[in-house]
């Protein structure tokens, strides 16, 4: 059997300019990086009207089973395109800490890929390095203002702003610069965040173009004054410049998936810990190049789905037309307690077991906000027919059916059944659009909302300092803004290890901190961390290349 990278390299790709003919795209409107990729020019887009469709893929909890969201949705767009209609997909882009740590690659698999692969999963355009380039330019500016004399009176026990590699280095977390006599720097504590955890990235993937971006950079914080005001990154006038290093980056980047449907990739914010969704930019672009639009939010529905439709749409003005909650037998017979050894045997028990996590998904889709779903199984060789039947009892208890993907296996073809149904539910058009908070009221009603709603806890705990820092935050005049939650993708609460739909459990929001330029206020719970470490047999054991610059084992 081929793995993904050797499908994706036995596939022969179509010129970029014949990907853009499909999107009415001209050669003035696109910066080619090779034969296979271009940079589309936003500005000569501004002023065409949204057209598309928007359809949503979102999943259940990721567990080591698998789901398959990114495979399911080059696959749905690709059925899209074989049912006639004029389809683009909208993606993040791959960071390359979970590349060379647990994950591999992330552009799909099977025959449900985005491609050049290699490409996408490393370096692509470059616009990774462009954000890590800016994030740490500020850093070197605010260290800089701090030796050559703090004028404006920065607390360097109060720097908030950190430095960032796109690189598991659990080494970097936390460390001491500065360090070697009076001229080197004053010394003090700092850290790294991996590249995708940076509020830059946040503020690329929501800004709409280049001056919303710069202005939004220079709305964010750093750290605070003796005095205790905020110190922004314009009051160091370093927006201007980073702006500069991302002026290229924040155009969308257009590829193709292997049956030469359009797709635009483009940013890639971890949803555990930031917002989780590819640019509005990319996702702006393809509604107003295409007639239907299928895009993503990272790991489950209680983190990508939620901020995408929360903070997302909120600033963008989008409202999805139908989502797509993915699923294996699999993974919802490990949520019921099944060994992953044995999730190839039929188990209607633990599968019974598990499937509360999947209503729980589509309860929040279909109830909280009032949205069209449909439930996509990404079908394995051992799921039997009574599991399926299960499944499909369970769901339309909800009004929403289910659709087999054989996506990975078949490509677009097996993504007809899904694709039939997204239409399907598309024309009935029965969705009424809703948030789950709203922004008038107060942080913590707010994180309260979601974690009852969304999560199904009972409530939330906040710490003493998470409250203290609350409460300055709204005085700042930081209240109405969304928040973006940092927890577990692995469990519905915020203790990994609670699976399925957990009850009788309270949120605990450890530290709070605001993300001024993003236009948000995250809100860390559990043991997040901002910077990854890599495994025991970290992926990039497994990757070479040979002296014709061919690569193996990146996926």
């Amino acid at each position: 059997m081929m793995t993904d990278i050797e499908i994706a390299q036995s596939t022969q790709m179509q010129p970029i300019s014949a990907i853009a003919d499909k999107l009415g795209v001209s050669e003035e409107q696109m910066e080619l990086y090779g034969r296979y990729k271009a940079k589309l020019d936003i500005t000569a887009m501004r002023s065409m009207p949204r057209k598309g469709k928007l359809i949503l893929v979102t999943a259940i909890n990721p567990t080591p089973a698998g789901e398959g969201k990114t495979t399911t949705s080059v696959g749905l767009a690709d059925a899209l395109s074989k049912l006639g209609k004029k389809t683009c997909l909208a993606l993040r882009e791959p960071s390359l800490g979970p590349v060379f740590g647990v994950k591999g690659g992330a552009a799909g698999g099977g025959w449900a890929q985005v491609v050049p692969m290699e490409d996408i999963n490393l370096h692509f355009t470059g616009d990774f390095h462009a954000i890590g380039a800016a994030n740490n330019l500020l850093a070197a500016m605010l260290d800089n203002h701090i030796q050559q004399g703090n004028e404006l009176g920065i607390d360097i026990k109060r720097i908030t702003w950190k430095r960032c590699v796109d690189m598991n280095d659990r080494q970097l977390r936390n460390i001491v610069n500065g360090l070697g006599g009076r001229m080197q720097g004053v010394p003090r504590e700092d850290g790294f965040d991996i590249t995708v955890a940076s509020e830059i990235m946040a503020v690329l993937c929501l800004a709409s173009d280049l001056m919303d971006l710069k202005e939004r950079l220079g709305r964010m914080v750093v750290g605070y004054t003796f005095e205790d005001k905020p110190v922004l990154a314009r009051d160091l006038k370093a927006h201007g410049a980073m702006a500069a290093l991302l002026k290229d980056a924040i155009k969308p980047n257009l590829v193709q998936t292997l049956e030469h449907t359009p797709a635009l990739v483009h940013g890639g914010p971890f949803a555990n810990i930031a917002h989780g969704c590819n640019s509005v930019s990319a996702t702006d672009t393809a509604l107003k190049l295409a007639d239907y639009v299928v895009t993503e939010a990272g790991f489950g529905a209680d983190l990508g789905a939620e901020k995408f439709l929360d903070i997302k749409c909120r600033a963008a003005g989008l409202t999805p037309d139908a989502v797509v909650i993915v699923a294996t037998v699999r993974a919802l017979k490990y949520n019921g307690g099944v060994a992953k050894a044995d999730l190839g045997k039929e188990d209607l028990e633990a599968l019974e077991r598990g499937l509360p996590n999947l209503l729980k998904h589509v309860e929040n889709i279909t109830k909280v906000f009032g949205l069209p779903a449909v439930v996509a199984i990404n079908r394995f060789v051992q799921d039997t027919d009574a599991e399926l039947a299960l499944i499909r009892e369970k769901c339309a208890a909800y009004g929403v059916n289910v659709a087999l993907s054989e996506v990975w296996g078949k490509g677009g073809e097996g993504g007809l059944e899904l694709g039939r149904e997204v239409l399907r539910i598309i024309d009935e058009g029965k969705g009424s659009f809703a948030f789950s908070y709203e922004l008038d009221q107060p942080l913590k009603d707010k994180i309260t909302a979601i974690a009852t709603k969304i999560y199904g806890a009972d409530g939330v705990d906040f710490s003493s300092a998470a409250s203290k820092e609350i409460a300055r935050l709204e005085s700042l005049g930081y209240g109405s803004l969304p928040v973006c939650m940092a927890k577990t993708q692995y469990s519905l609460s915020d203790d990994p290890t609670k699976l399925g739909a957990p009850k009788g459990f309270n949120i605990t929001v450890n530290k709070v901190k605001v993300s001024a330029g993003a236009g948000f206020v995250v809100a860390l719970t559990g043991d997040i961390m901002t910077m990854p470490g890599l495994p025991k047999v970290p992926s990039a054991e497994k990757i070479d290349v040979d002296a014709d610059g061919k690569i193996t084992g990146l996926f």
